[in-house]
C-alpha cells in the first residue's frame, strides 16, 4: 500500500494548521492526520513533541524547506 502525502493545508483565523488534504482528494482534520503520522501512513509528514509536551505535525525534516507543511497551498 503506498503512503498517502499531504498536498493542501486549511488554517484557522490565527494561521494555525487545522486540517490537511491529502493526494488522494481525502480531508482530515488535525487529530485524525495526528495519528495518521503516528501510524506512519502519510510520507511527507510527522509528528513531533512540543516544548509543553503536546503532540504536534510537521513536514520530514531534511533540510528543504519545500518540504515545510506551512508551505503548501490552502483549501
Amino acid at each position: 500500500m503506498e503512503k498517502e502525502q499531504f498536498v493542501a493545508v486549511r488554517r484557522n483565523s490565527d494561521g494555525d494548521l487545522v486540517a490537511f488534504k491529502s493526494n488522494t482528494g481525502k480531508e482530515y482534520d488535525y487529530e485524525t492526520a495526528k495519528e495518521l503520522c503516528e501510524q506512519g501512513l502519510i510520507s511527507n509528514a510527522q509528528t513531533f513533541k512540543g516544548k509543553g509536551g503536546g503532540t504536534y505535525i510537521r513536514g520530514i525534516v531534511d533540510g528543504d524547506k519545500d518540504n515545510n507543511l506551512s508551505n503548501l497551498p490552502t483549501f
